[in-house]
């Protein structure tokens, strides 16, 4: 049985990118008139039939920085593999590349573009806003996965970490917590951002007021952990709010350590409904990121962008679901005033 030839493999063969192939079959504008007839005449040759809109194979370039991978946690790693399996069946390729640091902060060009693979981009998790606007700059189809950048023009694919965060507290508060502490570095990503705003809206809808002095980092400037709970948080908060699970599991095992009981004692929550099996502690109440959908999302916006270059930006928000499980419960009536 003779085999079907891709768009690829044209591209492959002239060197160029399977975009530049699609847009010079079909007649669209941005590729020079000797180039376009070269990339006829070795589709003639190699037998290539047109499928028709929409059929084409290409290749994405998945990027994430290393440090989402060194953390331990395994939620880009589902990530990635549910967003290879959209990819896949949407007829599209997808390879990870992983930034290191240095590359990200010498603004690098990923290999996989250096080589010339990738006819489009989704970039995975926060990177920093320079090397974000080099990726821009290369002008190829982007998509930001799991971030979000106001100053940047690009499709936004992100779970609702502002409303879902908001719904967690509001839960909280009907449990009858009125001190909460909110466990996360605001302004080290986006998701955490938007999480902490949701804290706050919820404690300004019921009348509270969000405290600096209840706002605790988890994370150094370079990524690496830290949990600054204080020893008397009892006195202070009746509920720890987490930005993630893998937080609010170190948390609670921190927590043990000093003899404090969860929930009896302080109620915790996290957020993804994703954390590493291997963790010990009470099942958190959480909020679940739909992963599925995150990805799904992803492989069809990039699909657009690449057949609709020039279309007004896109912004898709993929919401979850509240987990109720046994960190939480009623404020103790020890607790904080």
């Amino acid at each position: 049985m003779a085999k079907t030839v891709r768009m690829a493999d044209i591209a492959e063969k002239l060197g160029v990118s399977v975009v530049t192939v699609s847009k010079a079959l079909r007649g669209k504008d941005g590729v020079g008139e000797e180039l376009r007839a070269q990339i006829a005449k070795t589709a003639e040759e190699l037998g290539y039939i047109a499928k028709g809109s929409g059929t084409d194979s290409y290749v994405i370039g998945i990027l994430t920085a290393g440090r989402y991978l060194e953390r331990g946690s395994s939620f880009y790693w589902s990530l990635y593999e549910r967003l290879l399996a959209h990819l896949s069946a949407g007829g599209d390729f997808g390879f990870l590349e992983v930034i290191s640091a240095e590359d990200e902060a010498a603004c690098a060009i990923p290999r996989i573009v250096q080589e010339r693979r990738a006819d489009a981009l989704i970039a995975m998790g926060t990177l920093e806003l320079p090397y974000m606007q080099m990726l821009g700059d290369l002008r190829l189809p982007l998509t930001m996965l799991d971030t979000y950048e106001t100053r940047l023009p690009y499709d936004t694919v992100i779970s609702d970490g502002y409303y879902g965060m908001c719904t967690l507290t509001d839960y909280l508060i009907r449990q009858g917590h009125r001190q909460m502490a909110f466990v996360g570095t605001v302004g080290a990503t986006s998701s955490i951002t938007d999480r902490y705003y949701g804290f706050c809206r919820a404690l300004t809808e019921a009348g509270l007021t969000p405290s600096p002095d209840l706002l605790f980092p988890d994370r150094y400037a370079d990524g690496s952990v830290c949990y600054c709970i204080p020893e008397d948080i009892t006195s202070r908060a009746t509920a720890l709010v987490c930005n993630c699970d893998l937080t609010a599991y170190a948390v609670c095992k921190h927590l043990a350590e000093k003899g404090i009981r969860v929930p009896e004692d302080i109620s915790v929550i996290g957020f993804d409904n994703f954390a590493l099996p291997t963790l010990n502690g009470p099942e958190l109440t959480t909020y679940s990121v739909d992963i599925d959908g995150l990805a799904k999302a992803s492989a069809a916006q990039i699909r657009a962008r690449i057949s609709h270059p020039h279309a007004s930006r896109s912004m898709v928000t993929v919401c979850g679901s509240m987990v109720i499980r046994e960190s939480s419960g009623e404020p103790p009536l020890t607790g904080a005033r």
